[in-house]
């Protein structure tokens, strides 16, 4: 019984349950097996409590006790004996009998001063069938005898002979009434769990230390709030999350389904001026801005951030998860595996990869025949085709479902591919910075028969499926652009997908808990989805458009999506506007852009900047002049901003160093190069509290006319559009194409590829192709090394100059400082 109330409880189609067993079976373990929500019976432990406690909305009364109240009345002074009624019903009814001023006795029907007691009582309610060695002359003439055991509700009722039939019928019949009464009102409140609740958050407190501690040492600090409660404080219902460990948890798609009736909230996009080596803050100044919005301001907020590869986890540029007093926690969960999923993107890309590989192999060393023959076996007698079989036949125009029909051509037609080897344009993946992998041969164990050609492997985040995970919108959208993935053309220049090798139902399989975001908290406990990881400078660089639509919808209409974009303005947030925004059809509202006086010293003719090593002393001393200079980027990056239609305000991420006149000239030059507001933040050394201004200024842009417009349209051709991007983004004077990225060009367009938008991938150090250019590069030639395709997740990305899509280690990488303590297990020497 337990285990089908357990398997009830878990079905979303039941909204309530009901019990109805003989009366030996009435035990504690069964009753509070039921979830209190589906309880319509109101016997568990929770349901009681809530009764005892007096709260009528989170309880029901059980059937039969509702019945008696409602025959009893003017019960006030009188006395009203309890017998044979124990249990929920017993303590229920002694409950709601004594909130009517009844005097309250119970008693068992062995109990030796029955009999006083019974000639005592004005009512008798009997919770069980009398004895029959309890005769009725025990009982006061006049007394009113009630009837509320459990056989009431079942049609097996047994009637002791000294029972008064008429009246249990009555009571019986109320019962079942009142049953149906709270079957009705656990329906209501059902339906009003699925509508939008008003968030109930409990934001944790901060402590702010100066000197500021390590990230590390801030996130252990604070206690993290249980995930479980956290997703009920922001209204997800207990079936919308699944739960990894303490402070991590999945939420499901279904949610967008339940609250697709629910206005958007406001979505603001955080991006950067062109960054230094060592990055300028955004993701701190993302979620600076939504503990300041929720926890200082009251309005709620939620940031959706990328998830970090362990490659810069591990390499030199250390984890993402903010920093100081802007952190996601716990970083360690943040920055290492999270809930797997480039651990399934890994395993879905290489798993594609090894399907080509061996695809080539078996159809250079079989015939036509052969290959059907393995292609389409005999299982217990039996011969057909998979569905994903049928839907390349007919692709092919083979309009066949007997495989013992078709023709030798045909056979032919279906069984090969014909891959061009030379054509293969999907790579292995690795989540680690492998430089030696960015060239190898496979293939060359003998039995591979000789077919041995160059690869490379990529860094796990660069697999077009990755992007995919970002750019989806459900899981059927995500199954369709699995399967439209190009991973090579065949022998007569045709494009191969991953629908063709009849591997899109794996990949979708290996997917199915990756596309769901996975919910966190910041150090001031507000919500945090992390959700897709894709690099900026050789991908999108965004984040999950499926975290954005939950969170917009979680946050109610008059709050806030904060989502950050790599890199500066004129790489993650080009691309954000133009192909994230195109995939999601959302608008965003304001622009955050981020910059720090480090890096505009830099584009002012600073010394050059270096990861590991010490900062030169014109970025620790007052240097208005070279701030001054620097600020032609800033204004630059305003520029392309504009060029979007979206109101922009300027983070200043202020460091100490940072002299009073330094941050009042950038502030200054911002707001008159067209910044809506220029704002200097503190949130690295302060919480959220560093920035309530910054918040308080995203608020006033977002109430601003938004004239938002993409910068390019989708149907001119792909070399026009990059084109577009060179010039008015990146300030080159025009572009130019090597003869194998034109001959590229020609064949996508020929293929029908040429509508999709554009992915640049090119270096963030610089608005140009050159990395050692600062500020503002005019006059240079933009070169298009390559052209490649992702047409799964629905882009072109030409390769600008050279760009490695494998990252690798410095001479000393962060792992040096990594490890872990045997006795805690706690992670040491992340930052």
């Amino acid at each position: 019984i337990v285990n089908e109330i357990m398997r009830l409880n878990e079905d979303p189609n039941v909204q309530g349950l009901a019990l109805d067993l003989p009366e030996s079976l009435y035990s504690s373990k069964v009753l509070n097996a039921v979830k209190p929500e589906k309880d319509v019976d109101g016997l568990s432990d929770v349901n009681l409590g809530c009764l005892v406690r007096g709260d009528a909305y989170d309880c029901l009364v059980p059937p039969a006790v509702s019945a008696v109240m409602e025959l009893l009345e003017d019960l006030g002074g009188k006395t009203v004996l309890l017998v044979g009624a124990g249990g929920a019903v017993g303590a229920a009814l002694q409950c709601l009998l004594q909130r009517e001023g009844a005097a309250t006795v119970s008693c068992r029907w062995k109990a030796p001063q029955l009999r006083t007691k019974l000639h005592q009582a004005d009512v008798v309610v009997v919770g069980s069938r009398k004895p029959d060695d309890v005769p009725v002359s025990w009982i006061k003439p006049g007394t009113t005898i009630v009837s509320c055991s459990h056989d009431l509700l079942s049609e097996k009722r047994n009637y002791g002979q000294q029972n008064n039939h008429a009246a249990e019928n009555a009571v019986g019949s109320l019962a079942i009434a009142m049953r149906m009464q709270n079957m009705v009102k656990n329906t209501e409140r059902w339906i009003q769990s699925q509508q939008y609740r008003k968030w109930d958050l409990r934001c944790l407190k901060l402590q702010p230390l100066s000197p500021v501690p390590s990230d590390i040492e801030i996130s252990r600090a604070q206690s993290p709030k249980a995930v479980d409660v956290l997703a009920k404080e922001i209204g997800l219902l207990t079936d919308e999350i699944e739960i990894y460990g303490q402070t991590k948890a999945k939420v499901r798609l279904s949610l967008l389904e339940r609250l697709k009736d629910q206005p958007d909230g406001k979505y603001v996009l955080v991006a950067g001026i062109t960054p230094t080596p060592l990055g300028e803050g955004k993701s701190t100044v993302t979620i600076g801005l939504v503990q300041a919005l929720t926890a200082h301001l009251n309005i709620n907020s939620f940031a959706c951030l990328r998830q970090p590869s362990q490659g810069p986890t591990f390499g030199v540029k250390g984890g993402a998860a903010g920093g100081g007093y802007a952190q996601v926690i716990p970083m360690e969960e943040f920055n290492l595996h999270l809930t797997g999923d480039i651990h399934a993107i890994t395993a879905a890309n290489n798993l594609l990869a090894a399907a080509i590989d061996a695809r080539i192999l078996h159809e250079n060393t079989q015939s036509d025949k052969a290959l059907y023959n393995r292609l389409v076996p005999v299982v217990n007698g039996m011969r057909g085709f998979s569905a994903i079989q049928l839907a390349r036949l007919r692709r092919l125009g083979i309009n066949k479902t007997d495989p013992g029909t078709l023709t030798e051509e045909e056979i032919s037609k279906f069984a090969r591919l014909d891959i061009d080897p030379s054509t293969i344009t999907w790579q292995r993946v690795v989540d680690t910075n492998d430089r030696f992998l960015r060239k190898i041969t496979v293939g060359q164990a003998k039995t591979e028969k000789g077919f041995v050609r160059q690869a490379q492997f990529d860094i796990a985040v660069a697999s077009e499926i990755m992007a995919i995970l970002a750019l989806t919108t459900s899981l059927q959208d995500m199954k369709e652009r699995l399967g439209r993935m190009v991973v090579a053309n065949d022998k007569k220049g045709e494009p191969v997908t991953a629908e063709d090798l009849g591997v899109t139902g794996a990949l979708a399989v290996l997917m199915k808990d990756a596309i769901k975001p996975t919910l966190m908290q910041t150090l001031e406990g507000t919500p945090v989805f992390v959700h897709a990881g894709p690099f900026a400078n050789i991908a999108h660089g965004n984040s999950s458009v499926l975290a954005d639509k939950i969170a917009l919808k979680l946050v109610g209409e008059k709050g806030f999506v904060v989502t950050e974009a790599g890199f500066g303005a004129d790489i993650g947030m080009e691309k954000f506007f133009n192909i994230k925004c195109r995939a999601s059809g959302l608008v965003p509202s304001v622009v955050v852009l981020v910059a720090t006086v480090r890096a505009l010293k830099m584009h002012g003719g600073g010394p050059n900047v270096t990861a590991g090593a010490p900062l030169k002393k014109e970025y620790t001393e007052e240097n208005l002049q070279l701030v001054a200079d620097g600020c032609c980027n800033l204004q630059k990056q305003i520029q392309i901003t504009q060029l979007f239609g979206v109101p922009v305000v300027v983070a200043l991420n202020v460091f100490k160093t940072d002299s009073p006149a330094e941050v009042d000239l950038v502030c200054e030059i911002a707001k008159q190069s067209g910044a809506f507001d220029a704002v200097p933040c503190n949130h690295w050394s302060a919480g959220g509290k560093g920035a309530v201004k910054l918040a308080q200024a995203v608020e006033k842009a977002a109430s601003q006319k938004n004239s938002f417009k993409y910068l390019y349209n989708l149907e001119l051709p792909i070399v026009e559009k990059i084109r577009i991007i060179a010039q008015k983004v990146y300030g080159a004077q025009d572009i130019e194409l090597s003869p194998a990225a034109q001959s590229q060009v020609d064949r996508y367009t020929r293929q029908g590829f040429g509508s999709l938008p554009i992915c640049m991938a090119k270096t963030h150090l610089s608005l140009s192709h050159q990395p050692e250019r600062k500020g503002v590069p005019t006059g240079f030639i933009l070169p298009i090394s390559e052209v490649r395709a992702s047409i799964g997740a629905g882009f072109i990305y030409p390769l600008v100059g050279t760009m490695s899509t494998m990252p690798g280690l410095p001479t000393r990488p962060c792992f040096y400082d990594i490890d872990l303590d045997s006795v805690t297990e706690q992670v040491k020497g992340l930052f």
